[in-house]
């Protein structure tokens, strides 16, 4: 199975995605961790933006495309990934569109977390009180959100066109979440997507 997950900080995407991993034996693929690998082992494309990222700026497309394309060739993705935190916009869509054809595979499904504004605020407050992370910071989360505004969200109707968009309600406790994105992967590996 191969799947997409898509939703604004705070929507639960990382959680839910340890259930998917381990009920479908797929990798978790997150941007985050393919930048740390490749700067961490000093790789190529690693020392390419760890320079962008020594000067502030932001790691062009052309970077993490090639990493992304890098990590898809690897043996434990074969089967299937789970890819989140890419794409962002809708070019890099249609990017990882022309390397799912140069690896001969279909993208099965896009999952889409649904949450209200109020409740992401809710849940981020709740996380930096109790785990006190960097990235929930009320003005990081605020930026981050306009980010989400500004590019990924063009990503819902390119996808929802192609067919591949699924709701995901993620209100609820984390195990009623988890039942209902296990379920749409379920309905997905069954119809054969």
């Amino acid at each position: 199975m191969r799947l997409v997950l898509l939703g604004p900080p705070g929507a639960g995407k990382g959680t839910q995605s340890a259930a998917i991993v381990e009920e479908f034996g797929i990798p978790h693929i997150s941007t985050g961790d393919i930048f740390r690998a490749n700067v961490k082992g000093e790789t190529p494309l690693g020392k390419e933006a760890k320079g962008y990222m020594s000067r502030g700026e932001l790691v062009p497309d052309t970077v993490v495309n090639r990493m992304v394309a890098d990590r898809l060739r690897q043996a434990d993705a074969e089967s299937g990934f789970l890819l989140d935190g890419y794409p962002r916009t809708v070019g890099q869509a249609y990017t990882l569109s022309g390397m799912m054809a140069m690896l001969d595979v279909d993208l099965d499904a896009v999952l889409h977390f649904e949450v209200p504004d109020a409740e992401l605020e809710a849940r981020i407050a709740k996380r930096q009180a109790t785990d006190g992370r960097d990235d929930d910071d009320h003005e990081v989360f605020k930026r981050r959100m306009q980010e989400y505004r500004d590019q990924t969200t063009e990503l819902i109707p390119h996808y929802r066109r192609a067919g591949l968009l699924i709701a995901v309600d993620a209100l609820g406790s984390i195990e009623e979440v988890r039942e209902r994105v296990l379920g749409a992967c379920r309905e997905v590996q069954t119809a054969g997507r």
